[in-house]
């Protein structure tokens, strides 16, 4: 009796042991982190003539301060023609520029 247990106790663990094996190959595999990142898209640009401040701030060493400046510009000379326009901007210059150039637009 206690062998016929025992034998029934280690069937049941095979048996688990089994369908959870099974289980698993079931599933689709998952893919590498690689892989995953490159089907992210593509962030929205920040389009520096419509532009909030926070929208602003969020840019590489865009902070709050320099968000106003941007805004400031753009309310006293008009809307940017092109992005370069940006280091017009007081605390802009070309490596700032640089960091932000592929995420901002002015379309």
């Amino acid at each position: 009796m206690r062998y016929l247990f025992v034998f029934f106790l280690v069937l049941g663990f095979l048996v688990g042991l089994t369908a959870t094996d099974l289980c698993a190959q079931a599933q689709p595999q998952q893919k590498p982190a690689q892989a995953q990142q490159a089907k992210q898209v593509e962030p929205t640009k920040v389009n520096i003539n419509k532009a909030s401040k926070d929208q602003l701030a969020k840019l590489p060493d865009i902070g709050p301060k320099t968000a106003e400046e941007i805004i400031n510009y753009r309310e006293k000379n008009g809307p940017f023609k092109k992005i370069e326009d940006i280091k017009k901007v007081s605390g802009i210059g070309d490596k700032k520029f640089e960091k932000i150039k592929d995420l901002i637009t002015v379309e």
